[in-house]
Formats: C-alpha cells, sequence, structure tokens
C-alpha cells in the first residue's frame, strides 16, 4: 500500500478485523481469532493506533475473551498440564497481594481502571488469557504448524521495524540518546529480551528441520534476529543470547561450544565499535560504576531494606512503582528482587515453580517426541525460556505481553503436542489390537 494512499487506513481495517473475528470466535472459529491476534501481541505501536477508536484500549483483551469463550461455548476443553493450574493460583494471589498492599498503607484498593495497582494486575493477567486460549483452540498438528509461522512472520516485522529504526541513524560511536522505543514501545532493553527470546527459539526449532529451504529460511530469520538484537545496545539481552547458544551447545549441538569460546576470544575484533563501547560501560575509566549500573545497585539495596520489613508475603503487588525511589525509578530492574520485594518468599516460590515447569514441560517434548515438529518446538520454546530467566535479571521482562505473549501461546501449543505425542503410542496399540480381532492369525502371533 506504499504510496498508494491507503497506508492511512491499515489501523481501521485492523482495528474492524478485531471485530469481525470476535464475532467469527464466537460463531465457531475461535482459531482464528487467535491467528489473527498473534502479530498484534509484541507490536505494541500498531495496536495504539487502536486508541482513536471506541474500546480501543481493550480490543486485544476483548479478543481473547471471545476467544476462550467461542471454544468453551463449543466444547472445547484444556489439556491436562500443571501449568494452568500454576497460572490460576499465581493469578489469584497476586490479587490478594495487592490487598495486602492496601493494609500496608502501599497502595488504593484494587477495585477499577483508576487504580494503577488494579491496571497493572488486569493488563499481567492478559498473558495467561492467552495462554489458557490457545490451549483450547489448538487441536492438531496443523494448527501447531501455523502457530509457528505466524510466529516467525510476526518476529519478522518486528526484526525490520528494528533494523530501520537502527539504520535511520549513525553509530560511528554508542550515544544513549540515539537508543529508540522500538515496536514494543517500552524501550531497547525489552526489544532485545523479546528478540533474544525469539532468535533463540527459531535457532532451536531449525535444528530438527528436514527441508534445506525451509532450515535456510529459519537460520535467516534467525540471523536477522540477532542483528536486530545487536543494535538494541542492552547488555542483558547480549547476555541471554550466549547464555542460550552455550546451552544449545551442551544438549544438542556440541559444535556450538567452540564457535562460542572463538567469539568470545575475537568479539572486540568483529562486533561494530558502538557495540563495544556499550558492552565495556559497566565502569568509566576510574573503575567505578557507570550511571546505570550504579542505579541498579542503589535500586537493590533499597530493594533490600524493603524486603527486610515483610519477607513473606511482600509489600503487595505493583506497589515498589508506587513508592519513591533512586532518580524516580518504578522497576527494580530485576523482576526476581521484583517478585521477592512485593509478593514475598510466597509469590517468588511460585513464580519460579511456574518457570520450572515450563522448562521440564518444552524438554520433556525436545527429548521424547518423535515428530521433528515437536522435537523443534519443544527445543525451541526450552531456549526461548532460558533467555528470558537471564534477561529477567536486568529488569522486568516478564509480566509485559509484549514480550512474553507469543511465548505463552507457543507453550500452550506445546502441552497440546506433548499430549498427541503420548497418545500416539495409544492409539498404535489400540490399531493393532483392532487389527489382531480381525485376522485371527495375528492373534497368535
Amino acid at each position: 500500500m506504499i504510496g498508494t494512499g491507503l497506508g492511512h487506513f491499515i489501523p481501521l481495517i485492523a482495528y474492524l478485523g478485531f471485530w469481525i473475528l470476535c464475532i467469527v470466535s464466537l460463531a465457531g472459529r475461535p482459531v482464528l481469532g487467535l491467528y489473527y491476534m498473534m502479530p498484534f501481541l509484541p507490536y505494541r505501536l500498531l495496536r495504539d493506533h487502536f486508541l482513536d477508536y471506541p474500546l480501543g484500549a481493550n480490543m486485544l483483551t476483548i479478543l481473547v475473551l471471545s476467544v476462550i469463550v467461542g471454544a468453551i461455548i463449543h466444547g472445547k476443553r484444556l489439556p491436562k498440564s500443571k501449568l494452568y493450574l500454576i497460572w490460576l493460583l499465581f493469578g489469584i494471589y497476586l490479587y490478594f497481594s495487592m490487598w495486602i498492599g492496601v493494609a500496608l498503607s502501599n497502595a488504593p484498593a484494587p477495585l477499577w481502571l483508576s487504580d494503577v495497582n488494579f491496571v497493572t494486575w488486569k493488563d499481567y493477567m492478559v498473558i495467561p488469557l492467552v495462554f489458557v486460549a490457545t490451549g483450547l483452540v489448538v487441536e492438531d498438528r496443523k494448527a501447531i504448524r501455523t502457530i509457528i509461522i505466524i510466529t516467525a512472520i510476526s518476529l519478522l516485522f518486528i526484526d525490520r521495524s528494528c533494523i530501520l529504526e537502527s539504520l535511520s541513524r549513525t553509530w560511528t560511536t554508542f550515544d544513549e540518546d540515539k537508543r529508540g522505543g522500538g515496536p514494543l514501545a517500552y524501550g531497547s532493553n525489552q526489544t532485545a529480551a523479546f528478540l533474544a527470546q525469539f532468535a533463540l527459539f527459531f535457532w532451536g526449532f531449525a535444528q530438527f528441520v528436514k527441508k534445506n529451504k525451509i532450515k535456510l529460511l529459519s537460520y535467516g530469520l534467525v540471523v536477522i534476529t540477532l542483528f536486530a538484537t545487536m543494535y538494541t545496545f542492552s547488555r542483558g539481552g547480549y547476555l541471554a543470547v550466549l547464555v542460550s547458544v552455550f546451552i544449545l551447545g551442551l544438549i544438542k549441538d556440541r559444535k556450538l561450544l567452540l564457535i562460542l569460546g572463538l567469539f568470545l576470544l575475537t568479539w572486540q575484533t568483529v562486533v561494530p565499535v558502538p557495540v563495544r563501547e556499550r558492552v565495556s560501560m559497566t565502569e568509566n575509566a576510574n573503575g567505578q560504576l557507570e550511571a546505570s549500573a550504579q542505579e541498579r545497585v542503589d535500586l537493590w539495596q533499597n530493594a533490600e531494606s524493603t524486603f527486610i520489613h515483610s519477607p513473606i508475603v511482600g509489600t503487595g503487588f505493583a506497589t515498589f512503582q508506587l513508592g519513591e525511589h533512586v532518580d524516580n525509578l518504578k522497576d527494580t530492574h530485576n523482576w526476581y528482587i521484583k517478585v521477592l520485594v512485593e509478593t514475598g518468599i510466597l509469590g517468588l516460590i511460585l513464580a519460579l515453580v511456574l518457570l520450572q515447569q515450563l522448562l521440564a514441560m518444552s524438554y520433556h517434548l525436545f527429548r521424547g517426541a518423535t515428530d521433528p515438529l515437536y522435537q523443534g518446538l519443544g527445543l525451541g520454546l526450552f531456549l526461548a525460556t532460558c533467555s528470558c530467566i537471564v534477561a529477567n535479571f536486568f529488569g522486568d521482562r516478564w509480566t509485559y505481553l509484549e514480550i512474553t505473549g507469543l511465548l505463552w501461546v507457543l507453550a500452550s501449543a506445546a502441552i497440546r503436542a506433548t499430549h498427541f505425542m503420548e497418545s500416539e503410542p495409544i492409539a498404535t496399540l489400540s490399531d493393532t489390537s483392532t487389527a489382531n480381532a480381525i485376522n485371527p492369525y495375528m492373534a497368535y502371533h
């Protein structure tokens, strides 16, 4: 539509598409609603155009609920998985945690959209709703394959936006002021976390692709995404990639360990100058921490003193943003510390169990499946989760739908794949028994 003048109508067309797919989902094809919403999950800048239209700010939530309601009306059920139960317990605990914040006079009562803590909780809970919606509507191998394809297309659009934004600036040296917000609309560090996750997902997925053309496309997508990650200038993103590649080398492709070792020895001669400058900025010429690193240390010290006053249940979910901190920052720059401070030891246990179950499920699929599609899905999801775990040491990369929405779509698809995988031997045994009943000769052999 470039040059035709029709580009102005794209947001309106996309907005109307949400309403149409809500009706389609309720009418009996909820899987189409899921497919439609997927590219919009990370692309916050595109969704922001909906703000000009009625209920535009809530279109994604409305479509997710329509998919869930449509699926339930037409008799679809969730597969068995501990992850659904853990998310339910975690969501309920976080809501009651906000009331702990009220009791401690740290936050207003979480009752309506005018209350910032309630809005934070509501936005966070869209992630498990997407997870549930996917689990309800994915019912066959074709749907899983389609989800992976849509994820790849969505990632390619994000890559394109990031690279075009980077190329619009001159990067002879690193300049913090030139870092953009990215298509996720939350800043370069958050964008880097997303890119690192899905670069590793498709790197792992490509290990099991049989067709050379598809394998080449998968690795091409990985290269493009890593290039986009490099120009986010996020040290947390870089570390997430390196750690995840190391894990991939350990569990699947040992050659990567040698390549990674060579890269670590030669990276200063390989990467562009502004990237080297960014990585080397942890300390200044006097050996002192540079500003952003010092801010993190100060925040963590402040968080430690806060945690001591309420270690078991914390200060209340979404309360840290309401307090006064170093340089008026509203985040601890470490998700684990944030969970510990706001929801206490109990909240951190639930969060860690959620991560452990996600890792265990994806690794089980990777090791136990015989279908290359399921093996690639399992390994890719395992690596993406590892990348997410590392990135969250540098800030909250977990509660943003834009960063982890597609991750949970893939997680729900992986749960379905696990059930398909486990049902295959049963189906085979059933077929054999039927054949024996028909053929008396086989019954004796």
